[in-house]
């Protein structure tokens, strides 16, 4: 009892040693983030993270620091850990928007409007979501238009193409129509002609 006692002491000193660790590079990282020096700010959050894994304010600086650093594909997944798990709804609605911010940085406006209607529905008081989500809204819809007014463009172009190709029979069927009778025109005026050459031959004096 005594021995089990002594090692559940023993585990908790290093818990709170290593614990205690992770605080003074999260610290650190925190002063580094503040003089915007980023780089060293990202090697003592990650260094916080190795001591305690777990530690939330860790992670959401981590992943603050490497989306300063235009690392996105790492703070998505940083902020993932955050957006999951048995996280607070708070946690996961914050973590959620970060998310949204990441991706209309990258231009994925559909992908980011969701990740921001997500953390609306977690937390529906985050007016800042709200606003990010309506700009995004926005700026999908006028992404879009140049893109409507082609494809209306080129279905105007395909009717009007419609409409021509019946008319363009048509006159094919008028040309071919004039051509037949020009033909027969012509057959009649060489039958005509014919006929007269055989009247003036037989009119002509015979030869004796």
């Amino acid at each position: 009892m005594k021995r089990s006692l002594f090692i559940t002491i023993v585990s908790c000193i290093l818990s709170t040693a290593v614990a205690q660790l992770a605080d003074d590079h999260l610290r650190k990282g925190n002063e580094f983030y503040k003089q915007q020096k980023f780089e060293e700010a990202e090697k003592e959050f990650s260094e916080a993270l190795k001591k305690e894994p777990s530690n939330k304010t860790a992670i959401n600086n981590l992943a603050s620091v490497q989306y300063r650093l235009k690392k996105n594909e790492e703070a998505k997944k940083e902020f993932e850990k955050l957006a999951t798990g048995d996280n607070d709804n708070n946690s996961k609605a914050t973590a959620r928007y970060n998310i949204g911010a990441v991706l209309s940085k990258e231009k994925k406006l559909e992908e980011s409007i969701e990740a921001y209607k997500e953390s609306l529905r977690l937390n529906p008081e985050d007016k800042q979501a709200r606003e990010n989500l309506q700009k995004a809204l926005l700026e999908l819809k006028k992404k879009k238009q140049p893109e409507q007014k082609k494809e209306n463009k080129k279905k105007q172009q395909q009717q009007q193409n419609q409409q021509k190709q019946p008319q363009s029979k048509m006159n094919r069927k008028d040309v071919e129509k004039q051509l037949q009778l020009l033909q027969q025109k012509e057959k009649e005026v060489k039958q005509r002609m014919q006929s007269e050459k055989v009247k003036e031959a037989g009119s002509s004096p015979r030869d004796w």
